[in-house]
């Protein structure tokens, strides 16, 4: 496997007084992953935590595995995540509606793979080439699949923040996984929408096709994201394939 570089951080933003988001940056078991909780009232953050705390557990103790392996150990975290939040609420009615929105990306020795589930989105910059992975589960990507509005439209929709898929909402998963292989000079982002609600995608490529150390980049984002509006909780999470 090639040497992968991670580095990750979140801040609460400008006008949300709890930080809802979660992360994990975990270069010893090759895997980083970001949740945004939703459901208020404590229940988002919770939400967010068990996922990334689920997805160190899966991961924890595995050998080197082939693709099919690490595909199914990132089903399993989403899996496992979804029934304790499923659980949680079960013995909490109180946060009925808790759940979150993750990503989590998983290399193995020639490539990657990536679970998605919500309206968090995983990038990636290769080659000069900008592209996000991810498809967001929501109501506005549904609006825009059907032609029924533009991008600029999406991007200031007044519903563009109903997500319509989320871990621990329902008891079927209907969960995205995407493969590839990974190359030297790759560079991945996983974020929450406190990034890209605030910050355009032009401007988010420039930071990950800069020389900065990846700590900077990761500091430099969620301080655009602020200077955008910081209306929500902001986290990243960034792998640099070598």
């Amino acid at each position: 496997m090639s040497p992968i570089e991670f580095s990750g951080g979140s801040h609460v933003g400008l006008r949300r007084r709890d930080n809802e988001d979660a992360y994990v940056v975990r270069p010893d078991l090759s895997f980083c992953a970001v949740a945004d909780g939703m459901g208020g009232a404590a229940a988002g953050e919770e939400a967010s935590r068990i996922f990334v705390e689920t997805a160190e557990e899966v991961f924890s103790n595995v050998a080197r595995v082939s693709q099919e392996e690490r595909v199914q150990l990132v089903q399993k975290a989403f899996s496992w995540a979804n029934e304790r939040i499923l659980d949680h609420v079960k013995q909490h009615p109180e946060h009925k509606g808790m759940g979150c929105t993750a990503e989590l990306l998983a290399f193995f020795d020639s490539g990657f793979v990536l679970g998605h589930m919500g309206d968090s989105r995983t990038y990636r910059l290769r080659n000069g080439q900008f592209r996000q992975l991810s498809k967001d589960h929501s109501f506005v990507q549904d609006q825009l699949d059907q032609g029924l509005i533009s991008q600029e439209e999406a991007r200031n929709h007044r519903m563009r923040n109903i997500v319509l898929r989320a871990v621990g909402v329902k008891s079927e998963l209907a969960l995205d996984v995407t493969r590839g292989n990974a190359y030297a000079g790759d560079r991945f982002l996983l974020c929450s929408d406190g990034l890209t609600d605030m910050v355009q995608d032009g401007d988010i490529e420039a930071v990950l096709a800069s020389e900065e150390p990846l700590a900077q980049q990761v500091d430099r984002l969620i301080e655009m994201a602020k200077s955008g509006g910081g209306k929500d909780n902001v986290t990243v999470a960034i792998a640099h394939v070598f």
